[in-house]
């Protein structure tokens, strides 16, 4: 079994709420954001496990959607990368099958992935 993996990059603001006092992601702050996505299969035909370029969508999404956005304005829920991982996971399982896991990290230092 082969696990291929494409990569995303955006730059967006949030702010996360009910966070103690002082907390510095209280603040409206910004981040160069990685998105990576994982599928899992055997080579088809042509040798892939997915063609890099039916990825096309996804990029869009993210080109389109996130980058350069206020993600609070994106998404009606928390923007913590632990919930947008889940929601892209969710968002993009049904047209893409063999999708296996999100990754995200808003720093190069931090990380998080969904997997099912």
């Amino acid at each position: 079994m082969h696990t291929i993996s494409k990569e995303f990059h955006f730059s967006a603001s949030h702010q996360l709420f009910g966070l103690m006092n002082g907390h510095p992601c209280g603040r409206v702050h910004g981040h160069n954001y990685t998105l990576k996505i994982f599928l899992k299969g055997e080579p088809n035909k042509d040798g892939f496990v997915q063609d890099y370029n039916d990825l096309k969508p996804i990029s869009d999404w993210v080109d389109n959607t996130l980058d350069h956005r206020h993600l609070n304005e994106v998404f009606d829920f928390q923007t913590s990368v632990e919930n947008m991982t889940k929601y892209i996971f969710d968002l993009f399982k049904p047209q893409f099958p063999l999708l296996v896991a999100v990754e995200m990290s808003e720093t190069p230092k931090t990380n998080c992935r969904y997997e099912e």
